[in-house]
C-alpha cells in the first residue's frame, strides 16, 4: 500500500519559517519524482514546488521562489519543503505527491499519489 504522509504544519505570524516533511510508504522515494502542492480556500489546487527522483532539478512557482526550496533525502524516503519568510496568502493545506516529470502542461508532475496533506496558517 502506498502512502505518503504529511507533516510540520501549524500556525505561525508573517516572516516565520516552517519546514514541512513527506514520508513515503509502500515505495522507493528514489524511483520517483516528487511535488508540493497547496490548495487555499475556494481556490484550486496549484503547483508549489517540483524535485526530480535524482534531487538535482528543482523548479518553483513563481509565488514561492527565493523563499521556498524543496530537498529530499532518499535513504529516509522523505522530502521536505523548507518555508521561509511567509505570507497571509501562503495559507493553505499542503500536499506532497511522487509521480514522472510532466511531458505537456504547466504542472511538472504527472502525479501517480498524492498525500493527504498538512495545514499551514500564516497570520499577519
Amino acid at each position: 500500500q502506498v502512502q505518503l504522509v504529511e507533516s510540520g504544519g501549524g500556525l505561525v505570524q508573517a516572516g516565520d519559517s516552517l519546514r514541512l516533511s513527506c514520508v513515503l510508504f509502500g515505495r522507493t522515494l528514489s524511483s520517483y519524482s516528487m511535488g508540493w502542492f497547496r490548495q487555499a480556500p475556494g481556490k484550486e489546487r496549484e503547483f508549489v514546488a517540483f524535485n526530480s527522483w535524482s534531487g538535482n532539478r528543482t523548479s518553483y512557482a513563481d509565488s514561492v521562489k527565493g523563499r521556498f526550496t524543496v530537498t529530499r533525502d532518499n535513504a529516509k524516503n522523505t522530502a521536505y519543503l523548507q518555508m521561509n519568510s511567509l505570507k497571509p496568502e501562503d495559507t493553505a493545506v499542503y500536499s506532497c505527491a511522487i509521480g514522472v516529470p510532466a511531458t505537456s502542461g504547466t504542472n511538472p508532475l504527472r502525479v501517480d499519489y498524492w498525500g493527504q496533506g498538512t495545514q499551514v496558517t500564516v497570520s499577519s
